[in-house]
């Protein structure tokens, strides 16, 4: 985003509007974080604004500030609409293609004949969004964010429901601050959010420390599905729709599983399978260590893609002939496999 664009958008809002911000379809913490963020900052600008979201988001998630202003495209399908037809701009955050919004929503944003400003780290955008601000060396949407406030000179409008909206989002995509795409410019910004109100212990404690009974059964019922293959430095779950049952599955409930086989010793490919009846898919994660690229796995096989080492996607077929699909392909990366390594 160059200083020309920076400037057409700081025009853009210097005058109140309608503006609807919208996250990607099952937003996570970095969605709907970054979202609530941008959406307090509007409203701090004088600007009418509303957060639509695609569907729902997890249950721990809940308790952000503003985060019952929040409209669900697929239970709130009349006032949602509403919402982006009276708006002149449109924020798209923490995705890079329609598709990633489910297939209604798609098409209503497919019409919008407003302004389209889209932030997002992944890789391999789509060319739809009149300004675009894409970097995926960056952590998270939300710090991605804040460098959006600090463009527009704005960071003195950061306050506390901003801070913790980029604090939750920053923290839940690099693993608590673990992963290699933590810099040392994203502890400044953190101190920063700190510093602006942002209660990281209450916030790692809203997060991370409110698992239900359910959560917790269904978790060692992934541990105990927990399939090794040694040969090939891989590890994959399966969980079917049946074991989601039994332990009463809530959204969000499987956020974060396909980590703990990632951290097996000599794992660098870990991938959960999790049967869904409702849309008739099975939703997969996969998460690597070192130079091995999930999303490049994601996108060739698996209708999907995110990061080099935190990737998603989906298949169509039973769970089983999924699997079976996984470990018929798997060989065929073997050489990358074992040549990926930390560095």
């Amino acid at each position: 985003m160059n200083e020309d664009e920076i400037k057409e958008i700081n025009d853009l809002l210097s005058s109140p509007k309608n503006i609807v911000i919208v996250p990607h379809r099952n937003p996570d913490g970095d969605a709907i974080g970054a979202s609530l963020a941008v959406y307090q900052y509007l409203i701090n600008k004088g600007h009418h604004a509303m957060v639509v979201s695609p569907n729902d988001y997890p249950e721990f998630l809940h308790w952000l500030p503003n985060s019952k202003e929040v409209f669900k495209y697929d239970m709130q399908n009349r006032q949602s609409q509403a919402a982006i037809d009276e708006a002149s701009i449109l924020f798209l955050l923490d995705f890079n293609a329609l598709n990633r919004v489910g297939d209604d929503m798609q098409h209503k944003l497919e019409t919008f004949v407003g302004k389209v400003i889209m932030i997002d780290h992944h890789q391999q955008p789509d060319d739809f969004a009149d300004y675009l601000y894409s970097d995926i060396s960056i952590c998270s949407t939300c710090q991605m964010v804040y460098h959006f406030i600090e463009k527009l000179d704005d960071l003195a409008l950061i306050n506390k429901d901003i801070a913790t909206c980029l604090y939750t989002g920053i923290m839940t995509d690099t693993g608590s601050f673990r992963f290699p795409s933590t810099t040392s410019t994203t502890h400044r910004i953190i101190a920063n959010l700190i510093d602006n109100g942002a209660n990281n212990s209450k916030i790692y404690n809203n997060v991370y420390d409110t698992n239900s009974y359910g959560r917790l059964q269904l978790l060692g019922r992934a541990l105990s599905n927990l399939v090794v293959i040694d040969k090939l430095k891989t590890a994959y779950i399966p969980l079917s729709q049946a074991d989601l049952d039994e332990f009463n599955f809530q959204k969000g409930d499987t956020e974060g599983v396909v980590n703990y086989a990632l951290s097996l010793k000599g794992i660098i490919f870990a991938v959960i399978f999790i049967e869904d009846t409702d849309q008739e898919i099975i939703k997969i994660s996969l998460r690597s260590k070192g130079k091995f690229s999930v999303n490049k796995f994601a996108r060739e096989h698996f209708n999907g893609g995110g990061h080099d080492n935190a990737a998603g996607g989906k298949s169509f077929v039973s769970l089983d002939s999924t699997i079976s699909n996984f470990l018929r392909i798997l060989p065929d990366y073997k050489k990358e496999l074992l040549n990926s390594y930390e560095e």
